[in-house]
């Protein structure tokens, strides 16, 4: 019945698409004026990228194109495909701060307005708290390590501290990778301990908590750009002062894109429908 429904019932072996769809796909009166483009893992962990229309919010006509790949020529060669009036009626496009999205944009839609998606940006300060993190727990494996060999040396059996809560360091360090991802007014009981004992034993991952939760509320609060670009440049001047390597990466990433960044803050656009 289904090899039935495939080969005639269907229209499958007809289709205009047929001899490419392995590698390309497009729908072209999909095309609306607010569009997002951004990479996906499909089959097998294979890399597609996918054009979408953000004002059918995922619903029947929400799909542009997919395309496998990545890379600018292969992309650009296929999207360019679309009629030149259909790609100039778009009016704005929203993307990550990967290169080859922001090229791919500006070769295809010159038309539109490049978005940086917020969720990328706050993104890149939550792993910055992260990689602190994961910097502190390697240190205390190293040092639980060594006292281990010590005890073992001395013929002792080692026996970790345990703080209040009943973690050891490295648990505590462990343990905490959720609640810095969370606002502190979502935190659990248990969470609320954790992270009075992390931030007390570890000053810093509390400064980089805190700068990474302030990025988050420029993005909720700010509703003009004047007033958001007021609020990063303050941003910037706390983790230059922080002097953690993290962030100052997470602010030279968004001092490159800051233009397509701003651009959010005039339709608060995000890149949800491609995610």
């Amino acid at each position: 019945m289904e090899r039935q429904y495939r080969n005639h019932l269907s229209g499958y072996l007809h289709w205009d698409q047929l001899v490419h769809a392995e590698d390309w796909l497009l729908f072209e009166k999909n095309i609306g004026a607010y569009i997002c483009i951004d990479e996906v893992a499909l089959s097998r962990g294979e890399l597609y990228t996918v054009l979408t229309n953000k004002e059918a919010h995922g619903g029947k006509g929400s799909m542009i194109a997919i395309i496998k790949g990545t890379d600018v020529h292969t992309v650009t060669s296929v999207l360019l495909k679309l009629s030149r009036r259909r790609r100039y009626q778009v009016r704005e496009i929203t993307l990550d701060m990967a290169s080859n999205m922001e090229q791919i944009a500006r070769i295809c839609f010159p038309a539109a307005k490049r978005v940086t998606d917020r969720f990328h940006v706050q993104k890149l300060a939550y792993e910055a708290v992260q990689e602190m993190r994961v910097k502190a727990r390697w240190e205390a494996l190293d040092e639980e390590s060594t006292q281990i060999a010590y005890a073992k040396a001395c013929g002792k059996m080692y026996h970790a501290p345990v703080f209040a809560n009943g973690d050891t360091r490295k648990q505590l360090l462990a343990r905490s990778i959720y609640l810095l991802y969370k606002k502190e007014s979502l935190w659990t009981q248990s969470q609320r301990i954790r992270a009075e004992i992390l931030f007390k034993e570890y000053p810093d991952i509390k400064k980089g908590y805190y700068l990474s939760m302030r990025l988050g509320l420029i993005y909720h609060q700010c509703k003009f750009k004047d007033i958001a670009l007021t609020r990063l440049a303050r941003w910037y001047d706390e983790v230059d002062k922080s002097g953690f390597l993290t962030f100052g990466r997470v602010a030279r990433s968004i001092q490159t894109h800051y233009l397509d960044i701003i651009n959010f803050f005039e339709r608060r656009a995000t890149n949800a429908e491609a995610e």
